[in-house]
């Protein structure tokens, strides 16, 4: 199903599109991040992926208590743009040799995947609070601050000597 089809008749359906999108997405991202910790060469950079593998494991039970709220079953639809994400670090990762810059690589595809789910959920909780469901805009915020920081963190592991040592 695309995302402007037929089966789209309601913000209702739009709303569940979405969250089947990005449950796919953080699944995805729990299959990618295990290969990620293993590339990265940096203790701060590996320390940062494990850590979030964590978190995704737990935002992805929190996408099933959306589902559950909003009285659907959790289920995912496939996302080309995380694919695409995945699949383009997967490759760069796959082509660099020095170790530093691999580090460097590794927190650019992190980020890549970081600023698509930040986009995806500030759209949710704007969705959700327009169709009235504060409770579950309250839920995917909780996600959106952990990928915001995420983000914060791979800059100041990027700034604190990954970019230098890459350079």
């Amino acid at each position: 199903m695309g995302l402007f089809t037929k089966d789209i008749k309601s913000m209702d359906d739009l709303f569940v599109h979405q969250l089947q999108d990005v449950y796919y997405a953080e699944k995805r991202i729990v299959g990618a991040l295990p290969d990620m910790i293993q590339k990265a060469t940096t203790p701060q950079l590996r320390q940062a992926f494990d850590s979030h593998l964590a978190e995704t494991r737990n935002q992805v039970r929190r996408l099933e208590q959306v589902f559950q709220m909003c009285g659907t079953q959790a289920s995912s639809v496939k996302c080309p743009a995380i694919d695409g994400i995945v699949e383009e670090a997967d490759e760069v990762a796959g082509e660099v040799a020095d170790k530093s810059v691999l580090d460097a690589a590794l927190i650019a595809a992190g980020q890549s995947v970081e600023h698509y789910e930040i986009a995806r959920y500030g759209t949710l909780i704007a969705w959700a609070k327009a169709l009235g469901r504060e409770d579950c805009a309250q839920i995917l915020n909780e996600t959106l601050e952990e990928e915001k920081a995420a983000d914060e963190k791979l800059t100041a592991i990027a700034r604190q000597g990954v970019n230098q040592a890459a350079a």
